[in-house]
């Protein structure tokens, strides 16, 4: 089973930046990306990279001013998130799919708080 180990969340004032990372312990997966929940919300997705190369989804409200990668390795994926706001508060997951397009191992999640 893929274990995988976020890092970088943080608080920050809106209009801030922070960048999450997310290490995989092996390279087994097509795809790898990141959800968010918010308190008293569901879990929701917010962008997505596959190993082939294809282009990078993201979520409408995320659009434009996050960005997510890899390293050339493929074993980390980052989240660079630019022009917080304080509806991006949330808890963070990383998550992986051994085969696209299907949602397979989750990390245990990292805080973003986003103050206004």
């Amino acid at each position: 089973q893929v274990q995988l180990v976020e890092s970088g969340g943080g608080l920050v004032q809106a209009g801030g930046s922070l960048k999450l990372s997310c290490a995989a312990s092996e390279r087994s997966f097509e795809l790898m990306g990141w959800f968010r929940q918010a308190p008293g919300k569901e879990r929701e997705f917010v962008a997505r990279v596959l190993w082939s190369g294809a282009t990078a989804l993201y979520a409408d409200a995320v659009k434009g001013r996050f960005t997510i990668s890899r390293d050339n390795a493929g074993n980390t994926v980052y989240l660079q998130m630019n022009s917080l706001k304080p509806e991006d508060t949330a808890v963070y997951y990383c998550a992986a799919g051994v085969k696209y397009p299907s949602w397979s191992d989750w990390g245990q999640g990292t805080q973003v708080t986003v103050s206004s």
